[in-house]
């Protein structure tokens, strides 16, 4: 593991914003008046990857709705469902059942809803950043930042990353809604 790596690994243990900005840099290796050399760059991204949510697997609406009837209620309320139509209780089990299936599709257009406002949430973040680096001002695309870049933000950009801010004049931020 490299140096990098275990510094990395180790803001666990203290997160970024709780240390100084000097103790950041010296664990990250970065100079903030240069930024990160492109090989390092290119290294890091190697190590840790594409700046991007991750993307979970997308089910079919079909999945989504029969995922709804994987809860243990569900099923407490299906037996009692089926066992009032042993006992010829039509009006209680179809009331169980309307029960279930309104459950269940209220849950499925929940999380549709939920699936969407991530995707908007995704679509909202930069798609580039100017950051410093080897002492130069570059754009390049937010996905191949990496921890140690030192990003540049001026008024009405969005930020393009977790950062750890190291200087700021005059900050104002709008939450996203």
């Amino acid at each position: 593991m490299s140096s990098t790596e275990s510094a990395v690994a180790a803001k666990d243990a203290v997160p970024w914003h709780a240390m100084l900005a000097a103790e950041v840099e010296q664990q990250l290796h970065v100079d903030p008046t240069r930024g990160l050399d492109v090989t390092e760059a290119a290294e890091r991204l190697k190590t840790y990857g594409p700046n991007r949510l991750p993307q979970g697997k997308k089910k079919g609406p079909l999945m989504r709705f029969l995922a709804q009837f994987n809860n243990i209620l569900i099923y407490v309320l299906l037996a009692a469902g089926f066992i009032k139509l042993m006992l010829s209780l039509w009006l209680d089990a179809s009331i169980i059942f309307a029960v279930v299936v309104l459950n269940s599709l209220l849950g499925f257009l929940q999380e549709g809803r939920a699936e969407k406002a991530l995707d908007s949430i995704r679509n909202m973040l930069s798609a580039e950043a100017r950051v410093l680096r080897a002492g130069e001002t570059r754009l390049i695309p937010a996905e191949t930042l990496v921890p140690g870049d030192i990003a540049l933000l001026e008024s009405g950009d969005k930020i393009p990353a977790d950062l750890r801010l190291i200087d700021a004049k005059n900050l104002r931020t709008e939450e996203a809604r």
